[in-house]
């Protein structure tokens, strides 16, 4: 997918109280795909338009972005990152490191100037981040999306999404990726009883006809999700896109025994989505691919019911779609094993998130 991210930042003093605002369009259509928008306390303005580059570069990857255009209309920022510019400030230096790092996971990113009163989708984005973090309110209310409050418009496709039973991994709290561990016994009773609650869910049998299951296609998937298959007399289909993220060699480590091995990278790795795991994948990747099922499994049962049988990270990153949040989600979420959550997804774009963590039929 081609993006563009238009990207600006202000201070009102230089140095001063300043922010960013970032828009990412479709390259193709001009649909605003995804807006940012911060305050950054006191800094100066290059300081505030490179940190709106970095919130561009970010809403991209997390969008699935391969190719990215940035238009900003600040002549430093765009000879610097195009490097004809050599950057000379110490306080820019690392955002620039950071943005180059960014760049990498698209196949192409190309740098445009543009002049201020092209720029002002992301202008008015980073003057009311201003405004906010002043304590000043919105100037007008249009600028806030109606869809983002109650707007969503058509049938939505519902996403029932089961997390797998116990497995010994997760009784020893270890790192469990792409390892093929089976359910335990009690796992088995998790499954079951999941499947149970969901066969007793509205909508989940249409005219007699069963709601699509969609599993990893790790064997604790597989194993939890036919068991709601068989309790809605339907069968089970693979996604790869639902597998769990590859822990490189961290697979079968504790969080301890992984700190203590790599603690600079896995002190890193838990606080950027952008870093892999050793051999593995980096939560941005797992994200991309994500939302690339999501937008598959929509495309395919649009308006219907859909049970989706996955693991940790895949479903947070589905939640994180409905949300509409970043990576700080996944460490502040938690998602007990054979939980339920449920998200829904609109035609027009919008989504809401109607359930989180439901392990009632655990009880």
């Amino acid at each position: 997918m081609r993006v563009v991210v238009e990207a600006d930042g202000g201070s009102r003093g230089n140095p001063g109280p300043a922010g960013y605002g970032a828009v990412v369009k479709n390259a193709e259509t001009g649909e605003v795909l995804a807006e940012r928008r911060d305050g950054l306390g006191v800094a100066t303005n290059n300081f505030a338009e490179y940190s709106g580059l970095l919130a561009g570069l970010a809403a991209a990857a997390e969008l699935g972005a391969s190719t990215v255009d940035i238009r900003m209309d600040s002549k430093l920022v765009v000879e610097q990152m195009s490097g004809r510019w050599k950057i000379k400030h110490p306080d820019l230096q690392p955002l620039a490191a950071r943005a180059r790092e960014l760049s990498e996971s698209f196949e192409r990113v190309r740098y445009e100037w543009i002049p201020r009163a092209s720029n002002s989708h992301a202008d008015r984005l980073a003057n009311e981040a201003m405004d906010t973090q002043a304590g000043k309110p919105p100037k007008t209310q249009d600028r806030v999306s109606p869809a983002k409050w109650s707007g969503a418009v058509g049938t939505p496709t519902k996403l029932l999404l089961l997390r797998h039973g116990q497995t010994e991994m997760s009784v020893e709290r270890r790192y469990s990726g792409r390892g093929d561990v089976p359910l335990t016994e009690h796992g088995r009773r998790q499954a079951d009883a999941a499947a149970k609650r969901l066969a007793g869910m509205d909508g989940l049998i249409v005219d007699g006809e069963p709601a699509p299951v969609i599993a990893s296609p790790l064997l604790r998937t597989q194993q939890t999700a036919q068991a709601v298959a068989d309790a809605l007399g339907g069968r089970v289909e693979t996604h790869q896109g639902l597998i769990e993220t590859d822990f490189g060699s961290w697979e079968g480590l504790t969080f301890t025994e992984a700190a203590q091995r790599d603690p600079d990278l896995h002190s890193d790795w838990i606080s950027d989505s952008s870093v892999p795991a050793p051999g593995g994948e980096s939560f941005d990747a797992v994200h991309r691919r994500v939302r690339a099922a999501r937008d598959d499994l929509v495309e395919r049962f649009a308006g219907r019911t859909v049970v989706v049988v996955s693991h940790v990270t895949p479903i947070k990153s589905l939640l994180r779609l409905g949300l509409d949040a970043g990576p700080s989600l996944l460490f502040r979420l938690h998602l007990d094993l054979a939980s339920l959550s449920i998200v829904e997804f609109y035609p027009d774009g919008n989504a809401s998130v109607r359930l989180a963590n439901d392990i009632s039929h655990l009880t």
